[in-house]
Formats: structure tokens, C-alpha cells, sequence
């Protein structure tokens, strides 16, 4: 329920439009001034302050409106008056009003008013807590000296504008790293807009990145913007860029060469300050060999690169992001669990993660939603790693015949659903679709 603060020196308007407001389900106080606002304001949560302009004997409306804001600034102000002309009302927004009325106050304009600011604050407040939890997640675990010398490479190359290719198998944390450049960068205050280039249709993967004119083609009903301009300011960050047409490979040439955006079906050309990482799994020298990717576009984009080891590759890095995504996950969840086992780490530790910090993240947010106790277990975790911990696990050729035969059974159990089948195997689902394509499994 929404908080609304009246503050009006007339006792009876004041209590008319409590009475409104109460009626549509609003929890309201009431204030005669600016002194007894701000002091309810001290007093408890307020989500808009719908205040007069002109009150008798102490600070009027406007000077109200700069006390809360500075005080909150996500508090939204509406203000009222007798006395209201269009430089006032331009005035009032500059400061920061959400809105403002003249009297007599229309009561349906009223409420659609008082109901957007209450919707625009509590998407102020869900903007502010989803950036919280991404500083959470945008945190890099690094214990091994592999990931030592990543966050070190990190700390270097945010402070560069060139160009950053990101390599690493899937789940190793490409975005990751890619965010960590941008938060610790200059562009820091501007976007960070990610785009996966192997999930959008090549179709639509221009009019995506460059955007398009109103009639450019059927289903272009207005002017867009594309990520490129919306990302003017900040960093684009193109996911599995090995997977990009070669066309599409042509236009972010030309892009990078001159910074300028055409928009599909315009004539006019803009000027786009973006800095460019980039990242994929794939080995793109292999790309460019059997001429499946560009040359001159991966030279462009190949100036400076940082390396994501496998997990497998830093086991030592295992038991600090299981205590990292035990207590993330289970404060999201809301379950009592604090740690886990000696055993149950020394299994993590000796499994050799396929799927990477993704498949370890899945994993254990699965053990955190069946443990019984604080501490998960060996039976917590997922049965693939009690498995591939047996004495005479296979490895090789055999492993690889063996994880096929585990990835079409799961597939089977599921009835072939591959959303549920990758939660079965403890994998994201691409993953799972990564490793049909390498078994050539038709799913």
C-alpha cells in the first residue's frame, strides 16, 4: 500500500482529498505545513507528497519541494495551487515536481496523477534494488592466481577505450568481466547494453544494433533507435560475436573505422561514442582460417584480449564461489542455509565442470533448495558429481561416449524438453544446446 503525505493549512481540502485517496485504497497522513511534513517525513516511509503551494505563515510549497527532494529523491512531489500559470508549472518540473495541478483540483485528473507517481516511485525503488543486486553479481571470486591476473588485466584495460575481446568457454563469466570493465571505467555513468549475437535472428539483427526509419520496412511503424546509439556514452557489449553474419560484420567495421551510425532505411548518418567488448567461446583464428569469420573485422576487434580460464583449470577457485553463491542464493531464497561440508567441497573440488561457474551456480542453487540442514551435503549435490567423482571415472574419448549417453538420458526423462533437462544436468540451457551440437545430437 502506497503512502501519500498531504500538505495543505486548509483543514478542509486537505480533508476532502484524504477522504479521495483513502477511497482508492491509499494509506494517507496529513500535514497543515512545511515544518509538520518534513517532521512526518522523519517519522515513516512516504512514498508522494502532495503539497499546496501557498501556506500561511512559514515556507511555501516550492521550498518543501527542495527539502524532500533532498532529502529523497525518489520521493515524488505533486503540487498544487490557486494561482498556477505555465512558467510555474515549468519551473515546478525543473525542480524536480512530478506534477503539477491547479485548483479546482479535477478529482479524477487527481487520482491518474497521484497513481503514476506512485507507479514511477516504486519503479525507482525496483531499478534501485535490481542495480544493487547486480554490483552483487557483478562481483569477480578470485582466489587462483589465473583469476588474479583477470581482475588485475580488468583493473588495467578499464581505463582504455580500445576495443576488448573476451574469450572462455560458455559459463566461465564473459559478461562478468565485461560489466566489471564498464563499472570500473570512465563510461561508467553511462549504459552498458549486452546483446547476444547467436540469439537474434540475423533478419532483425540490423534494425537491433542500428535501428531504423518509420516505413524502412513492414512492421517498422515508428522511428528506432539502435543499441548502438542507446548505448552512446557507455559500453556495447557483444556477446558470441563469432556467431554474427558477415554482413553484420561489414557494418561494425565500417562502424568502428568512423563512429558513425546509419539507421536501416535512413540517409542520414550520427555521430556514436561507444566503447566495444566483445566475447565468445569459439576459437576465432580457427573461424577466420576455414572463412567462417571476417579477417580485417577480427583484427579490428582482436586489440587487446583477456583469457577466462576454465574452472577445471583453477580448482582452488571452487570452494570461495560455492560459499559466494550459498549465501547470494540463499538470502534470495530465503533459506536457512550457511555453508557447506568438507565432503561436500571436496566433491565440488574434484568435479571437473563441464558447464563452469554457471553449471557450479546452478548446482548449487539446486543443494540449497533441497538441503535439510544449514550445511549442504555430498547427497545435496547434483548425482553427476558423485559420478564423475567414482574411482575409474572415465575420461577421453570414453568420457566423451559417457556424457553423451547422460545428456541423451536426461533428454529422455524429460521427454526431450531441454529446459527441464539442463536443470537436470545442473547446465544452463545453452549449454545443453552447445553440447548437442558438439555429440550432434538431433533434439
Amino acid at each position: 500500500m502506497a503512502t501519500i503525505l498531504l500538505v495543505d493549512d486548509q483543514v478542509n481540502m486537505r480533508r476532502s482529498m484524504a477522504l479521495l485517496l483513502g477511497h482508492e485504497g491509499y494509506a494517507v497522513r496529513e500535514a497543515a505545513g512545511a515544518s509538520d511534513a518534513l517532521a512526518a517525513l522523519r517519522s515513516g516511509p512516504v512514498d508522494v507528497v502532495l503539497t499546496d503551494v501557498r501556506m500561511d505563515g512559514e515556507s511555501d510549497g516550492a521550498t518543501l519541494l527542495r527539502a524532500v527532494k533532498a532529502r529523497d529523491p525518489e520521493i515524488e512531489v505533486v503540487l498544487v495551487t490557486a494561482f498556477g500559470t505555465i512558467a510555474d508549472a515549468v519551473d515546478a518540473i525543473k525542480s524536480g515536481a512530478y506534477d503539477y495541478l491547479t485548483k479546482p483540483v479535477d478529482p479524477e485528473r487527481l487520482l491518474i496523477t497521484v497513481r503514476r507517481a506512485v507507479e514511477r516511485r516504486a519503479l525507482a525503488r525496483e531499478v534501485r534494488q535490481l542495480r544493487a543486486q547486480v554490483h552483487e553479481t557483478d562481483e569477480i571470486v578470485a582466489t587462483s592466481p589465473a583469476m588474479q591476473a583477470v581482475v588485475a588485466a580488468v583493473a588495467q584495460l578499464a581505463q582504455s577505450d580500445s576495443t576488448v575481446l573476451i574469450t572462455g568457454e560458455s559459463g566461465t563469466g564473459k559478461e562478468l568481466v565485461a560489466r566489471a570493465l564498464h563499472r570500473q571505467s570512465p563510461r561508467r555513468h553511462g549504459r552498458f547494453v549486452p546483446i547476444n549475437c547467436g540469439a537474434i535472428p540475423e533478419t532483425i539483427l540490423e534494425s537491433e544494433l542500428f535501428g531504423h526509419r518509420k516505413g524502412a520496412f513492414t512492421g517498422a511503424i515508428a522511428d528506432k533507435k539502435g543499441l548502438l546509439e542507446e548505448a552512446h556514452g557507455g559500453v556495447l557489449f557483444l556477446d558470441e560475436v563469432g556467431e554474427m553474419p558477415a554482413s553484420m560484420q561489414v557494418r561494425l567495421l565500417r562502424f568502428l573505422q568512423g563512429g558513425e551510425v546509419r539507421r536501416v532505411g535512413d540517409t542520414e548518418t550520427r555521430r556514436v561514442d561507444v566503447r566495444l567488448v566483445v566475447a565468445t567461446h569459439r576459437a576465432l583464428e580457427d573461424e577466420v582460417a576455414a572463412g567462417r569469420f571476417r579477417e580485417d573485422f577480427f583484427y579490428r576487434i582482436n586489440v587487446v584480449g583477456v583469457r577466462i580460464p576454465p574452472l577445471r583449470e583453477r580448482p582452488e577457485d571452487v570452494p570461495t564461489l560455492a560459499d559466494h553463491f550459498v549465501r547470494r542464493i540463499a538470502a534470495r531464497l530465503r533459506r536457512n542455509v550457511r555453508g557447506v561440508t568438507p565432503g561436500a567441497v571436496a566433491l565440488m573440488t574434484a568435479y571437473h565442470w563441464p558447464g563452469n561457474v554457471r553449471e557450479l551456480e546452478n548446482a548449487i542453487e539446486r543443494a540449497v533448495n533441497v538441503a535439510s540442514g544449514e550445511l549442504i551435503t555430498e547427497g545435496d549435490l547434483p548425482a553427476t558429481l558423485t559420478v564423475a567423482s567414482r574411482p575409474g571415472a572415465l575420461r577421453g574419448p570414453a568420457a566423451a561416449e559417457d556424457e553423451r549417453a547422460r545428456l541423451v538420458g536426461a533428454l529422455e526423462r524429460c521427454r526431450w524438453n531441454q529446459s527441464r533437462a539442463a536443470v537436470t544436468l545442473g547446465m544452463s540451457r545453452t549449454t545443453l544446446w552447445r553440447k548437442l551440437r558438439e555429440h550432434r545430437i538431433d533434439a
